[in-house]
């Protein structure tokens, strides 16, 4: 049954229609300091405008979803981690402190706490494999997604956290993703190949020009 949800989903993420991306402001990356020896904890967000809200980060044909280091380092994978945001146990925070800085997907939330993120399409769509050994994360037929009444999709202070990635000290995170969501006028968005400007220890800001919209009705 899953399944089924699942391929429903990605398929939906092909649609298009009117061009607009007005739900999409831009993209931003910030710093986070992390206790962690020799590491920065970076943090990407979709901004929207007021009322929006985001469903989905994904690669398709259209435009393949890709985030990388900039040296081809490897993310700092936490043992006790995962690939998402709902195999991050807030629990073990307290033995293991520097789980809270796991490099992992997600929309909305840092840990697995009231989490409903859905994967689909990654097994055959690319995958987790280089995201955990070569600093790469790559689809062209996969998202990470909820549904639209899940309240995580909802931006709080203007943006939505779309993943945690911790690098090396000095190693930038880069890459650019597919975006769906609703607007404030309840249509839904697309946007193609989102990506932003690095900026270690800052926030970064990315408008929008440059990013490919399409909108259709829910």
């Amino acid at each position: 049954m899953k399944n089924s949800i699942f391929a429903g989903c990605v398929g939906a993420l092909a649609i298009s229609a009117a061009a607009s991306a007005s739900a999409v402001t831009g993209m931003s990356i910030e710093t986070v300091e992390n206790g962690i020896a020799g590491q920065t904890t970076h943090r990407i967000y979709a901004n929207l405008e007021a009322g929006a809200r985001l469903d989905a980060v994904y690669g398709n044909a259209a435009g393949a979803l890709e985030i990388y280091t900039s040296d081809g380092s490897s993310f700092y994978q936490n043992a006790f981690g995962g690939d998402t945001s709902t195999q991050i146990n807030s629990a073990l925070f307290g033995v293991f402190p520097s789980l809270a800085y796991d490099s992992f997907v997600t929309i909305g939330l840092l840990d697995n706490t009231d989490n409903a993120l859905l994967l689909a399409g990654f097994a055959d769509g690319g995958g987790f494999g280089d995201f955990n050994t070569a600093g790469y994360l790559g689809t062209s037929n996969g998202s990470w997604l909820v549904t639209p009444d899940d309240a995580q999709g909802n931006p709080v202070g203007g943006r939505v956290l779309i993943g945690q990635f911790t690098t090396n000290d000095g190693v930038d995170v880069l890459g650019q993703v597919n975006l769906q969501g609703s607007g404030a006028d309840g249509e839904t968005y697309q946007v193609i190949g989102a990506t932003w400007v690095p900026a270690p220890g800052a926030l970064a800001l990315l408008g929008i020009a440059g990013m490919a919209g399409r909108r259709r009705r829910r």
